[in-house]
């Protein structure tokens, strides 16, 4: 009989083994299940995308529309009426200079009364000759009877002269002074004469002169009513509408709320309907009052290049009446709730709700005042099936911020 003595020993080391044996793939297989089961977790959560809060420049923009016109309508009408328009030398969308003729009148009946004055002038200057000379005579003649008074008196006195001699000879010197005053009256007549003649000739020439229609401004011509022929008239419709300097402006109107915000010197974009070519521009006025029935104000907006555009245009405007950098969200990352505006913000991969202050709205961009920073990532879309306290997996849109 074999003596095994160590054959128990063996039999417990066998079963040990064989127990590691079998017991191996099973501890296997249950730690592959757990990582398993880690991996599923992970890859359930849901994948939203969210944005970052940059910093990005934003315009406030005031929306307003209305039509192109001159800054400054002149009107040109005659300074002398009653004569007939002998030519026309503008016509419409002409480019006139300040003093420029613009029409002629017929001065057929002004050189006639022209031709009066001058004789008028003659003749005055011929009375004021005669005048003078008058004057001249009466003046020796008083002067000759004055001492033959004086020499009559002195003989009175000696006896040598009678007292009707004396009393004869000094009325012929008082008769011979107021002969001279007559001669000094008629005088000033004539030169008085001869000074509305001159001042009638002045008349007569400047409405010479006043035949010739000048432009009081440089600038374009955009009426032109007078006509060859008809008489001129200061009543009615003005012979010329000129547009000063050229200069064209947009006259438009915007909505009540937004007259606050503009001002003076602000700068402009206008375009037509189709928006294909922007023209610049810059607020030159601001109405003070408000139209009681559309309740809109109006602005004036001067065009930096009008040669391009026409009187009578209709045009779109935007106003830039704020401009800054600040941060910013896409507009889809807002939502309206009975507790104000908020966002989604995302930290470590758990949603919290933010309410924010909001401010400049551009395009698909709306600035945050308050409530976010800069580099806080926020839901993309606020309309995303996520609510405060959601885990999520991140997915960070890396589209550019315009």
């Amino acid at each position: 009989m074999l003596n095994f003595p160590h054959f128990p020993r063996l039999i417990l080391t066998v079963a040990v083994l064989a127990l590691a044996w079998t017991g191996a793939p099973v501890m296997a297989q249950e730690a592959a299940g757990a990582e398993a089961t880690t991996e599923v977790a992970v890859a359930v959560l849901p994948a939203i995308t969210v944005t970052a809060v940059v910093k990005s420049v934003l315009q406030d923009r005031v929306l307003a529309s209305g039509l192109i016109g001159p800054v400054e309508r002149v009107q040109v009408q005659p300074l002398i009426e009653g004569q007939p328009i002998e030519s026309l030398e503008v016509d419409i969308g002409d480019l006139v200079t300040r003093d420029q003729v613009l029409a002629r009148l017929s001065k057929t009946s002004l050189d006639l009364e022209e031709s009066q004055f001058v004789a008028s002038m003659a003749s005055a200057r011929a009375q004021i000759a005669q005048a003078e000379a008058s004057r001249i005579d009466a003046e020796a003649t008083a002067a000759e009877a004055k001492r033959v008074a004086e020499r009559t008196a002195k003989l009175r006195a000696q006896g040598s002269a009678t007292q009707a001699a004396q009393d004869t000879a000094q009325a012929g010197a008082i008769s011979a002074g107021a002969r001279v005053a007559v001669a000094v009256q008629t005088l000033e007549a004539a030169r008085a004469q001869l000074a509305l003649a001159e001042a009638q000739l002045d008349n007569v020439k400047l409405q010479l002169a006043r035949t010739e229609i000048r432009s009081p401004v440089a600038g374009e011509v955009l009426e032109r009513n007078a006509l060859v022929g008809s008489i001129a008239t200061a009543t009615g419709d003005p012979m010329f509408v000129i547009m000063k300097d050229g200069a064209l402006e947009v006259r438009a109107d915007l909505a009540e709320a937004d007259l606050l915000k503009v001002e003076k010197g602000q700068k402009a974009e206008m375009r037509f309907g189709d928006g294909a070519a922007v023209f610049s521009g810059s607020l030159r006025l601001v109405e003070p009052d408000i139209d009681l029935i559309t309740r809109q104000g109006s602005v004036r907006i001067t065009l930096d290049t009008p040669e391009a555009l026409r009187s009578g245009m209709f045009m779109n405007a935007e106003i830039i009446v704020a401009e800054r950098e600040t941060a910013v969200v896409p507009l889809t990352a807002v939502s309206s709730t009975p507790e104000g505006t908020q966002v989604m913000r995302v930290r470590d991969g758990n949603v919290a709700a933010v309410i924010v202050k909001t401010g400049i709205r551009q395009g698909d961009l709306i600035e945050i005042v308050e409530g976010l920073n800069e580099g806080d990532l926020v839901v993309k879309k606020a309309g995303a099936f996520v609510r405060p306290g959601d885990v999520i997996k991140p997915v960070l849109d890396d589209a550019p911020v315009n």
